[in-house]
């Protein structure tokens, strides 16, 4: 693995942003706003004073954490896709690129597209509503690592399933993350779903994410069953996706299908 290659490639996507008015808003614009919804929202219930419920810490820090998930997901499926629109792709591959360089690229680009977004949102839930989620310390890095890499899979998924269906099966890059939301606890308690549904968000390492993060909040202590829980299910999904995208990546080669995905 060459890192010269990996950096390079990082620095292609990197640059882009820099007159790119659509990415920034896509990096930073929608996430603040959904800090001013959630959090004029966490203020009225808070008003409300239901049953002395830290509402603002729950409601803004689960969006915070919901926001680093999702830009981690978004590094991987949209990095793949600015090659697809550019037509690009074909063009990378066949320089001395492998593709394992290309998606510790996209894990590199996720990392900092997390740090910028948790930065910008803290410091706007801080300014706006004295929450400050850097509070906890030491306590959330666990926790963040294992959403980064949760993003991460889910964005490498998603990446296989378009090199296996074509270019028609992008809308997975803007719709999965949302699919998977209902069933990762992200407001609520694993406890508030339905039976069934229980089983199901026990399966997704960030419903152990955000159930450590409502404990953090309440009782000030690091819950380590849930961040070993959410990282064993992190190594397990890591494993089977990447061979799912290498046995896709294979296919696509094998098939001379790499001009069809540009199509």
């Amino acid at each position: 693995m060459n890192f010269n290659r990996i950096s390079a490639l990082m620095m292609r996507h990197l640059y882009l942003y820099q007159r790119s008015l659509p990415r920034l808003m896509d990096l930073f614009f929608w996430p603040i706003l959904e800090i001013l919804v959630w959090g004029f929202l966490s203020v009225y219930l808070e008003k409300m004073n239901l049953g002395g419920l830290n509402i603002v810490s729950l409601l803004l820090g689960a969006i915070i954490f919901w926001d680093l998930l999702s830009q981690s997901q978004k590094a991987v499926s949209f990095a793949f896709m600015e090659e697809v629109w550019e037509k690009n792709f074909l063009n990378i591959f066949v320089t001395p690129l492998k593709v394992s360089e290309f998606l510790f690229s996209t894990f590199f680009l996720g990392l900092i597209r997390i740090v910028l977004v948790g930065i910008i949102l803290g410091l706007f839930s801080f300014l706006l509503y004295h929450f400050n989620i850097f509070q906890f310390g030491l306590y959330t890095v666990p926790f963040i690592i294992n959403l980064l890499l949760f993003g991460w899979t889910l964005g490498i998924f998603t990446t296989a399933i378009i090199f296996r269906f074509g270019s028609s099966a992008q809308i997975f890059a803007y719709s999965l993350i949302f699919l998977i939301q209902p069933f990762s606890a992200v407001f609520y308690p694993i406890s508030a779903l339905p039976q069934a549904l229980q089983f199901v968000a026990y399966l997704f390492p960030s419903s152990y994410v955000f159930e450590g993060m409502r404990a953090i909040i309440h009782n000030g202590v690091f819950p380590l069953n849930y961040f070993l829980l959410s990282l064993g299910l992190n190594l397990v999904y890591m494993a089977v996706i990447f061979f799912f995208f290498y046995k896709a990546f294979y296919w696509v080669r094998v098939h001379g299908r790499l001009m069809k995905i540009e199509g």
